[in-house]
């Protein structure tokens, strides 16, 4: 046997082995190092919704972004003299219970269809008097045709214009409109909610 080739082999061995020991295994190396955190993201407000309106009887204006960014939102053309006007009680018990959620109620008084009152003194008594509301309301306006606000405008172009007071629009944090129901749906139907829950999730 060559001795010298034996030692020389011994020896690469050796060094190879306590090499080895000294660097980590890929795995540990990978366990040890945690995953970088997901960037944070923000929901862009829409357009539509990027708008000052003043509220109802008040100097004061609202702007639904920057109020209200990166929630989803019930919005609903009313009425103080319409059939369907005792619909406030159970919006006002959504916003209660959805509320703490995310869900954003915000109402648009509208004369279009001849059922608001001439007043603002009026509309804000009906609602906050005898309804108990203290969900966003802004000012009369209107809701259809060319006419329509940008938000209604924008409702429309996504699903369809009101055919009367209180036509409901649950709409998503970026402005799509999720659901849409008529007059007749009461906020707080099995449907409906069944909607809200749907949205929020």
């Amino acid at each position: 046997m060559n001795t010298p080739l034996v030692l020389i082999a011994a020896l690469a061995l050796s060094v190879s082995s306590l090499a080895a020991a000294r660097l980590p295994a890929a795995g540990a190396a990978a366990a040890a190092t945690p995953p970088p955190a997901p960037a944070a993201t923000s929901t862009p407000c829409p357009a539509f919704l990027d708008r000052d309106f003043r509220k109802l009887h008040s100097s004061a204006t609202v702007n639904l972004c920057k109020a209200h960014a990166g929630k989803p939102l019930l919005i609903v053309n009313t009425a103080s003299h319409c059939g369907y006007t005792p619909q406030f009680k159970s919006l006002q018990a959504l916003h209660d219970k959805y509320g703490k959620r995310g869900l954003v109620v915000v109402g648009f008084p509208s004369n279009d269809f001849r059922q608001e009152a001439d007043a603002q003194a009026e509309t804000a008594e009906v609602c906050y008097v005898n309804y108990g509301v203290t969900f966003t309301m802004v000012e009369p306006g209107a809701v259809t045709g060319r006419d329509a606000n940008p938000v209604f405008a924008e409702l429309a172009r996504q699903s369809r214009e009101p055919r009367w007071n209180f036509n409901k629009y649950l709409v998503t944090a970026d402005g799509k409109v999720a659901a849409y129901f008529g007059s007749g749906v009461a906020p707080d139907s099995a449907q409906f909610t069944q909607a809200v829950e749907n949205l929020l999730r």
